[in-house]
């Protein structure tokens, strides 16, 4: 007699995280963070109660320790995927923003290696998972239309 398998429900996580980025002579420059398997963003589980922006600001402050993001409107992406955590799959949906900072420094928590400051070309050759490459290139073109129509200053 063949046994039935015992289905597990499917977990659901939510993060959400910031395409940070720093003017400097004209040009975006944007923060990656090292992970210990790849280039990647701030990101991190969404808390009960918590906004996305707000979500996006404790994760900065805990991961890199930036305190003055201003989230530039109108930019909001998903990425969706699966993976398994012991045994059990797992469902993970992450919303980016993007978020401007006036400050070079940085201090990575525990959860990262290393962290870089680059310009989308130098963050192209770094960053070798596709999801992220694709979410910096929307952020850069939209960033990028924003800075031709108008001085991004005048855009807050």
């Amino acid at each position: 007699m063949e046994r039935k398998r015992k289905r597990r429900k499917t977990k659901y996580e939510l993060s959400c995280g910031a395409v940070i980025f720093h003017i400097s002579k004209g040009q975006p420059n944007y923060l990656l963070v090292k992970y210990p398997t790849y280039w990647g963003l701030v990101k991190g589980l969404v808390e009960p109660g918590e906004t996305e922006e707000q979500t996006a600001f404790r994760e900065s402050l805990e991961e890199v320790g930036i305190t003055d993001l201003v989230f530039i409107p109108h930019f909001r992406e998903t990425q969706q995927w699966f993976y398994r955590l012991k045994g059990q799959l797992v469902r993970k949906e992450a919303v980016f923003l993007l978020a401007k900072t006036e400050t070079w420094n940085v201090r990575i928590s525990h959860e990262h290696e290393n962290f870089k400051w680059c310009t989308y070309e130098e963050a192209m050759k770094i960053i070798r998972v596709k999801g992220v490459k694709e979410l910096l290139t929307r952020a850069n073109d939209f960033l990028m239309k924003i800075l031709k129509q108008r001085n991004l200053k005048d855009f807050f």
